[in-house]
């Protein structure tokens, strides 16, 4: 069986490694992209967004207005596609903020070695990945129905040019929360290593 100073090393490594890629996927501006090919105009059509702000082309960019947006003024489609970004904007930042102490609660109690506080800070963790899954299936949701609403206003030959696809930025999203996971098993681990360790131990005395 593994060592427990191997499951919390590798716990802690998982737990920051998944800290930082996701901390890196909610800055950077590639979660999706939009490719425009055979188009013979002067601007460059193509561009590739990010949870804030949206690249067209080489240097023009927009900010999502997902809070700041005039709801009044807006389509129902419209309003619908911007509270499913800002379940995103909401979710995928709490879920980094509340990675921080998760990550703390997890380094004191491999410090005490004490299996229910493992296992607390493990279930603590596997809830924290819950809001990272739901930011990024809402995130799917938000896609698709932006692609559905694009499908409406552009004819099919003109659909036919572009291509689409989602980024790196969703890619290592995705893997930051495969991470959050494998960290709360690593720490589920060196609870029942310390559980066993400890039975061990006091059969050890009877003897």
């Amino acid at each position: 069986m593994m060592r427990y100073g191997v499951a919390i090393l590798s716990a802690g490594f998982t737990g920051l490694l998944s800290f930082s890629l996701l901390a890196v996927a909610i800055g950077s501006d590639f979660w999706y992209i939009i490719n425009v090919n055979n188009h013979t105009g002067p601007d460059d059509l193509s561009s590739h967004s990010g949870l804030w702000r949206i690249i067209e082309g080489a240097n023009r960019s927009s900010v999502i207005p997902s809070f700041k947006a005039n709801m009044s003024s807006l389509s129902e489609p419209e309003r619908h596609l911007l509270g499913l970004h800002k379940v995103v904007v909401i979710m995928l930042p709490l879920s980094l903020v509340l990675l921080v102490f998760g990550w703390i609660f997890g380094f004191v109690s491999s410090l005490v070695r004490i299996p229910r506080m493992l296992v607390g800070s493990a279930s603590y963790i596997l809830f924290c990945s819950l809001f990272t899954l739901t930011g990024l299936l809402v995130y799917i949701q938000y896609c698709n129905q932006a692609m559905e609403d694009f499908k409406q206003v552009v004819s099919l030959e003109n659909l036919t040019t572009v291509d689409v696809s989602f980024g790196w930025s969703f890619a290592i999203a995705w893997l930051s929360y495969s991470l959050e996971v494998a960290s709360s098993l690593l720490l589920m681990l060196a609870a029942r290593i310390t559980q066993m360790k400890h039975c061990y131990d006091s059969g050890m005395a009877m003897l």
